[in-house]
Formats: structure tokens, sequence, C-alpha cells
């Protein structure tokens, strides 16, 4: 088997979330235990941290890892979805599982004779599990796919689950109200297993707490630690004063940042009282250059400067609550490649956006994506308006060509506009 026919396989003959949606969603994990049993149970090998919640939990886990590695751990990572390229969702020290890898994985699960009937994230899931045991990594940072309680990462039994925060998404799976999403999110809480919450409160804490007395653990909410004095934008990214580890300089730049580094911290210190030998400069070092150290993309992220372009994977009203503040803020006329997928609350996205920007609508190349020329409808009932275009670079070199050198460009809506954008660039 080639690289390309084992990766076909996994996108073809597997349920697939990033590309189909609902139709691939499995809930339970009856089959995520009899396929790791199936493969000797390798998660079972290193220490583990789960990382879940609805926004935040991708640049927590690339940061958690970015640090351990600074401070020499072997560090695996597993997270979803990927950009450009499978292979981003398993890593080992930053480096991406080899082609070999993946194929000689799929061919041993080929050859199982497994009973059951895995989906493309069970499957994958079960084969950065090998990888690590194989590549002999000290700790594994395993980000949550969906929801949390049903998820097939919830195998594990972690040293530290932490829970970025709750906002609306996946609805029609975890529950139409904030305090019903949480319940599923919370279903990472193990007894004997520190929790970090990053954002929380009223009914949503609630549900933290309860579950936790549940199962016998404390949890400590990042929101009530503070654990910087302020945040501040500078060139490199976002400077926090006086942490407990001195002044630090995050890469990673937003408005929602500064939330994602208040649950980091107070994870670290977590995770120093677990025995992880993490000094000071290490956490400065993860922060600063995440992106180099771990292959993070899509959160932020500059790509030219005259027009200021940027793009980010934000795609449902938690994130685009930070999103819509950012952009006030950039220079110029702003103009916005957007798509989405079909299955979120578009209308409640479209009713944050600037109404005095100009829109380049557009959709990803996956099944699930929303018809472009019904986003402008759709987008012109609460007054945006703009063009539509069929591909993502379409729209991209016509926000180009419009666009003078002070203005701001800005592409997303979508993770899978994200991605072809960069699949192009």
């Amino acid at each position: 088997m080639t690289y390309d026919q084992a990766i076909d396989f996994l996108y073809t003959q597997l349920p697939m979330f990033q590309r189909v949606g609902a139709p691939a969603y499995k809930p339970g994990l009856d089959t995520s235990v009899a396929l790791a049993a199936a493969f000797g149970n390798p998660q079972e090998s290193y220490k583990t941290i789960h990382v879940g919640g609805t926004n935040g939990k991708g640049s927590t886990a690339h940061t958690l890892a970015a640090i351990l590695q600074r401070a020499g751990y072997r560090t695996g990572l597993y997270t979803s979805p990927h950009l450009v390229d499978f292979r981003e969702r398993i890593r080992v020290d930053g480096e991406m599982i080899p082609r070999e890898e993946v194929t000689g994985f799929v061919e041993r699960y080929m050859n199982l004779g497994f009973d059951k009937s895995p989906s493309f994230f069970e499957l994958t899931m079960v084969m950065a599990f090998e990888y690590f045991a194989k590549a002999k990594v000290d700790v594994a940072v395993i980000e949550v796919g969906l929801g949390g309680r049903l998820d097939s990462t919830n195998i594990i039994h972690p040293c530290l689950s932490v829970i970025t925060n709750i906002s609306f998404d996946h609805m029609q799976f975890l529950g139409d109200t904030l305090p019903a999403i949480a319940s599923e999110k919370a279903g990472i809480i193990k007894p004997g297993v520190p929790v970090v919450i990053g954002e929380s409160d009223g009914d949503v804490r609630e549900v933290f707490a309860s579950k936790a007395a549940e199962v016998g653990v404390s949890v400590r909410y990042a929101d009530d630690e503070h654990p910087y004095s302020e945040a501040v934008v500078v060139d490199k990214g976002i400077l926090y004063r006086a942490t407990p580890y001195g002044d630090i300089t995050g890469e990673l730049s937003g408005d929602c940042q500064p939330k994602n580094a208040a649950t980091i911290l107070v994870a670290v210190d977590e995770l120093r009282k677990a025995g992880f030998r993490i000094g000071d400069a290490d956490v400065k070092a993860g922060f600063a250059g995440v992106c180099g150290i771990t292959g993070l993309m899509g959160r932020w992220m500059k790509l030219g400067d005259a027009p200021f372009t940027v793009c980010d994977t934000g795609h449902n009203t938690g994130g685009w609550q930070y999103l819509s503040q950012q952009l006030e803020s950039a220079p110029g006329i702003k103009h916005i490649v957007i798509g989405f997928v079909n299955d979120k609350d578009v209308t409640s996205i479209l009713k944050m956006l600037p109404t005095d920007a100009r829109y380049y609508f557009t959709r990803a190349s996956i099944a699930r994506a929303m018809d472009e020329n019904l986003l402008r409808e759709d987008a012109a009932t609460t007054g945006l308006h703009g063009e539509a275009y069929p591909t993502v670079m379409e729209a991209y070199r016509a926000a180009c060509k419009a666009a003078s050198a002070a203005d701001t460009i800005f592409i997303g809506g979508s993770t899978f506009v994200v991605a072809d954008l960069l699949a192009e660039k």
C-alpha cells in the first residue's frame, strides 16, 4: 500500500466528520475501547493531558505541548481537524507522523479483521496513540474532537484535564443550552484527575462544580485566579506581565488569547504539582515560539502587511465574539473573505460582522460547505453586502485586487476556508 492509497482509504472508506458532518458523528466509546485494545492499548504506556472546550482548545493544547517540549519532555500532540496535511493531526516534538507510519498502521488495521466499523476519527486517534507509544513519548497532549463525555478520546486516563470554555457549537449533538453543552464537555472530568477550567460562570460553573463533586476532585477556575497583572499587545504578540513565571510574551495574538493564556498558566502550575519539571524559561519559550515549535497555524495568522492580511479558523459564535472585536481595530477598509459549513448558526455570526466591510462570499472545497450564493442572500438580510465566488482562491484574489495597501483582508468563517487558502499559498 502506498501513502496515497492509505489516505484514500481513510478519506473515502470511513465516515469523516471534517468532510460530511453529522453522518460521521458516532457518539459512544465502545468502538474506541475495542479498537485501542486490538492494538494493545498503547495510550496506557505514557502520560496524557486531555484538553476540551468549545473554543481555544487548539491554542491551549499546542502551547502546553510547546512548553513541555522546551522542558525536555518528548511530547506527542493529537489535534483536529488538519488544515493542509492529514499528518498535522499527529506530531511528536512538533514533527508530523511519517508517511510510512500512516501506511503501516492502515495496513495493520486492514489485516486485523476488526469486527466493528470505526469512524475516521476513531481510527486516526488509535493511530496517534500507537505512534506515540512507538516513538516513546513521555507525555501526549490529546485534544477532544467533539463534546467530551462520548468523544472517542475519552478512553484515556490523563494526569490533567483542561476545559477552556463553553459556547454554542455542535448544538445538534451536545444540546441547545450552555449548561447542556457544559454537561457534555464535563464528561472528561475523572476521579483522581486535577481539572482546570478556563472560563465559566453561573449555570455553567455549577455544572462543572457538580461533576467534580460527583467524582471527588477539586477544580481550579483560571478566570478567578488572574495569573497575570495585565495583557498588552506588542509587536511580537501579547505581553503578559507579572505571571508566576515572570513577564511572558505570547506569540499568538487575537482578543481571545488572554483567556487561553490564563488557562495555560494555571494548567502549568498543576503539571508542576504533579511532578513535571517545568522551568520559568520553558514557559516563556513555549509561549513565545508555539507556532514554530508545534506547527500551529490559523490563529489570527498574519499573511501580509500591505494590505494587512490575516486568517483565522474561528467558526462559531464564541469565536466570533472575539474576532469581531479584533476586526474593528484592524486598519483601513475591511475586505472579508468568508464562508461557512452548513451546520453552523450562520445567522448569529453574520449579525456580529461589521456592516461597513466589503464581503467576498465563498465556499470551501468540502461537501459540508454552505453554498456561496445562499450565504450572500442570508448576509444581505443582516446588512452585509458583496459578491459570491465559487472558490476561496477566487474570492481571495478579488479581495487582493480591490484592497489598497492601507486596508485589511480577512479570510475565515470556517477551518476549511482557511485550509483552502493555505493549501494554495
